[in-house]
């Protein structure tokens, strides 16, 4: 494994996740066998409209698998996010709308009172200003027709902000201006 690299599994998050949604909601997103649906691969580009990296989902039985890579980061923790609106129009993509929020919850993986559906863990950059992630979460689908889809009508977007993410203030965990994005339809 490359050394900047880094396997996230957000277990906090699946047991806010069960919290959030209750038992009879999760037992209503189907969750389907690998396969089933298509992967889906998305650019990410900065505020500049230049493409920095790419991140692909692909829907599995334990939820909906993301990897992102990307360069031309400033080193350090970013703030990444799912967005309502299947929008990224430069420089401050204002246009990507709010959270993903479909449940009204308040923002961040650490709130009593969340998360967003929109929420991960940071994104780590390394000193070269390159990074690779991988998430899984049970908060999104890309399952069509569901409360959670990211592929709605008008899409959605993944967002990365210009700081970290403190997993717990809304309306974005204090991440900072939105740096760079990647339309979901």
């Amino acid at each position: 494994m490359n050394k900047w690299l880094k396997k996230t599994s957000i277990t906090s998050a699946l047991l806010l996740l069960a919290s959030s949604f209750g038992a009879a909601s999760t037992n209503a997103v189907a969750w389907n066998e690998p396969g089933v649906i298509a992967p889906i691969q998305v650019e990410i580009k900065n505020g500049k409209g230049e493409k920095i990296g790419d991140a692909s989902f692909s829907q599995e039985k334990d939820g909906l698998h993301i990897k992102v890579i990307v360069s031309n980061l400033t080193p350090g923790e970013h703030g990444i996010h799912f967005h309502e609106t299947g929008k990224c129009e430069g420089p401050d993509f204002a246009s990507a709308g709010a959270h993903f929020n479909p449940l009204h919850k308040h923002h961040g993986l650490k709130n009593p009172k969340g998360p967003h559906a929109g929420d991960l863990p940071n994104l780590v950059v390394g000193e070269d200003g390159k990074a690779a992630m991988e998430f899984v979460t049970k908060m999104v689908t890309l399952q069509p027709n569901e409360f959670n889809s990211l592929m709605k009508k008008d899409g959605t977007s993944l967002m990365i902000h210009e700081k970290a993410d403190d997993m717990i203030t809304d309306p974005a965990g204090n991440s900072g201006a939105r740096i760079a994005c990647g339309v979901i339809h």
